[in-house]
């Protein structure tokens, strides 16, 4: 009697291409190095205190709640420690202790776990996070405050709100050359833009980043504020201000392109991308926010499932 074969069948997908959760993890941390180590020598110690606590109480919620829901520990593959890098590089340096704990709290717990785990979250968790703080205690995301606080000679203003409050000839006087090495308060990791953009293309190159999200991101940032621009001069400032300030560069790099919460396809990722960078300057200009970045990605992270249905046609005809 002959021995009979067995087929396996397993599930999609049936391909890989080598990478793993950790070292996507591990090289977007890397790549977010260059601007967190310039707001450490801007900021001192508070911020490398912000940053601890964000990173090891993310991965200590991250543990906790492996031992409750009872799944294998996933502390290795570096997504908790990601997650609460990011989260710091969010906040400014004068964030007291117990906001940073509700923070990773919120992205952990809320943003990640409860819906299944790593690749299972339909927001980004640090967004999701930053959103649910700034609603709760806006007083502490008011960087020219902060940052008195911090220090009363501090020299640097906080952009966005210079412009949004006395209009566009408010900050004339600073240059997009100031405001990309970093010459401007706001989130510690936030403000270096060519740190950023450095951080960007590298993930772009290794492919951990897609660009068509970043991007199409930029673009839609770009074209909706030179619109504005365009319309009025004295009272909105213009495209290049718009990318170089806020969470703009973060947001295109670091957060936009989440990959459990943005599109797969090409088309739905270019839309994806332009409408989060639409939204971010019409919240800047005619919202009651200063920086619309955040809110306008937990909006593409609840619209994602739609623009992922668009697909393109099927090759060939039906008989």
């Amino acid at each position: 009697m002959t021995e009979a074969k067995k087929l396996i069948v397993s599930h999609a997908p049936f391909w890989h291409d080598g990478s793993s959760i950790a070292q996507r993890s591990y090289s977007t941390m890397l790549a977010a190095v260059p601007a967190l180590l310039l707001g450490f020598s801007q900021y001192g110690m508070p911020a490398v205190g912000v940053a601890a606590i964000a990173v090891s109480t993310a991965v200590l919620w991250e543990l906790a709640m492996n031992r409750i829901m009872r799944r294998p520990e996933t502390i290795g593959d570096g997504n908790a420690a990601l997650i609460g890098l990011v989260f710091a590089m969010l906040l400014p340096a004068t964030t007291p202790w117990w906001a940073v704990v509700v923070g990773t709290f919120t992205a952990v717990v809320i943003g990640k776990q409860i819906f299944g785990g790593t690749g299972a979250s339909p927001f980004n968790p640090p967004a999701l996070a930053l959103a649910i703080l700034t609603v709760s205690w806006a007083n502490l995301f008011d960087f020219n405050q902060a940052l008195l606080t911090y220090d009363p000679g501090f020299p640097m203003v906080y952009p966005l709100f210079a412009a949004k409050k006395f209009g566009a000839s408010a900050v004339e006087s600073i240059t997009t050359l100031d405001l990309l090495l970093g010459r401007q308060s706001g989130g510690i990791g936030a403000t270096f833009g060519i740190g950023l953009l450095a951080g960007g293309a590298f993930l772009m190159v290794r492919g951990i980043v897609r660009w068509e999200i970043s991007l199409s991101f930029l673009a839609g940032v770009f074209i909706t504020a030179l619109a504005f621009h365009m319309a009025d001069a004295t009272r909105f400032a213009g495209p290049l201000f718009h990318l170089c300030t806020g969470y703009t560069l973060i947001g295109a790099f670091f957060l936009a392109p989440d990959d459990s919460s943005s599109p797969v396809n090409f088309y739905p990722m270019l839309i994806y991308g332009a409408a989060g960078g639409i939204m971010t300057v019409l919240i800047r200009n005619i919202g009651v926010y200063v920086d619309g970045v955040i809110l306008a990605i937990l909006v593409i992270n609840l619209i994602n499932p739609l623009l992922d249905k668009i697909r393109p046609k099927a090759i060939g005809k039906v008989a």
